[in-house]
Order: C-alpha cells, then sequence, then structure tokens
C-alpha cells in the first residue's frame, strides 16, 4: 500500500472510511472501550498515553482505559512509539497499523499472531491487563533478542511457584542468559545433565534462583 493511499484514509472522514472502520470492529472483535480509545487516539495529530485526558474526553475510568490499551497492542493495532528531538525522549501511540488493517489484509495475519501473542499469554496467566511499564518490559526482552519461547518458558516457570511479576521473570530470563541457555530446549538439556536428586527433574521443578553454578 503505497503512502499516498496511506495518507489519504487518514485524512478522509467519509461513509468509506466509516464503513472500514465497522469492518475493523468486526475482524478484531473490538469492545466499546477498544473502540473509543482508538478513536480518541484517531483524532489526535500526536496521540499519546495520557489516562487523565483520555478519561476527560472518553468518560472511561483507569481501569477501562488500560484494558483497552492492552486489548488494542495485544491485537496489533496501536504500538508505542519512543523519538527523540532536542535531546529529549518522549513516547507517542503508533497507529499505522490500525489504518493498514483497514484497507488490507495484514488483519489476517495480526489476527493469526493473537492466539499466541506473547502479550496476550502473560495476561491469560497474570489473570489481568498490563501496563504500560510491564508492556515496555517485555518488549524490551524481545527487542533484546531473547527467544519468545524461552520468554514463555520463564513465565510458565514463575507461574509454578505462584509467582506473577516481571521482576521475578528477569531474574530467571538473566540465569538462564548467565549459563547461555537460548531456547526451552537447552534448560531441559542442562537439568539432564545435571546430577539432582530427582532423576527426572524438569523445568518447572527447579529454583533456578539458587543455582550458583
Amino acid at each position: 500500500m503505497s503512502n499516498s493511499i496511506l495518507e489519504g484514509l487518514i485524512k478522509e472522514k467519509d461513509y468509506t472510511f466509516k464503513k472500514l472502520l465497522f469492518k475493523l470492529i468486526n475482524d478484531f472483535n473490538l469492545t466499546l472501550e477498544d473502540l473509543l480509545l482508538l478513536i480518541y487516539f484517531m483524532n489526535q495529530e500526536k496521540p499519546v498515553f495520557d489516562i487523565k485526558k483520555i478519561s476527560l474526553i472518553t468518560y472511561l475510568d483507569n481501569k477501562k482505559i488500560m484494558s483497552a490499551f492492552s486489548s488494542l497492542t495485544s491485537k496489533g493495532l496501536i504500538a508505542i512509539k519512543t523519538t527523540k528531538e532536542d535531546g529529549k525522549i518522549s513516547e507517542a501511540i503508533d497507529i499505522t497499523n490500525t489504518y493498514r488493517a483497514m484497507v488490507s489484509d495484514i488483519n489476517i495475519n495480526i489476527k493469526k499472531n493473537t492466539e499466541t501473542n506473547i502479550y496476550s499469554s502473560f495476561e491469560k496467566e497474570f489473570g489481568r491487563p498490563l501496563s504500560p511499564v510491564e508492556y515496555e518490559i517485555i518488549k524490551a526482552w524481545v527487542s533484546s533478542g531473547i527467544n519468545e519461547n524461552l520468554i514463555l518458558g520463564a513465565l510458565k516457570e514463575a507461574v509454578f511457584n505462584n509467582v506473577r511479576n516481571l521482576r521475578y521473570i528477569d531474574k530467571i530470563l538473566s540465569e538462564w542468559e548467565k549459563k547461555g541457555f537460548k531456547s526451552v530446549e537447552d534448560v531441559n538439556s542442562y537439568l539432564k545433565k545435571k546430577e539432582v536428586n530427582n532423576p527426572k527433574q524438569e523445568l518447572f521443578d527447579y529454583n533456578w534462583l539458587e543455582d550458583d553454578e
């Protein structure tokens, strides 16, 4: 899709635009809160995640705003974009994928990824939406090159030990990084070679934070 088509769609506010928005709602099963937050971002020249302003305009409370924000990010429709201008770092909301999904088949690929989306996995295990800070921490893990399956393995390890916070998971990932693990298979291979009391020791039965090797 050319930039001119995308720019034209962004500026267009007639029936065609509304029809495509209806399609987006259907394709991504958007809730009313999702839609209100998305429309808010669409109507901002430089959208930022300001809960107070969003609440003032949309009449949504903080919990619903956080839930909608998490939903839209997990579906790939919006993302946090960090920019640096005049030496100052600022964050803005990038909704380019929203417009692309409205006019192309990119939504098919996004929807396929949604079921196994790493952020959705964390929200499911935590039993709540991720905060923007948590979202950025997970994003940083992925951006640093850590295998997503390894991250999910650390998540399962934490859940098994009834600890549902990113600090604990980060410590596990740090221990695995020190040992050079690149995948869950590497973790299990290490356990098989290690002489432990239980010869059937598995990934989720081992306390990695007390491993001194």
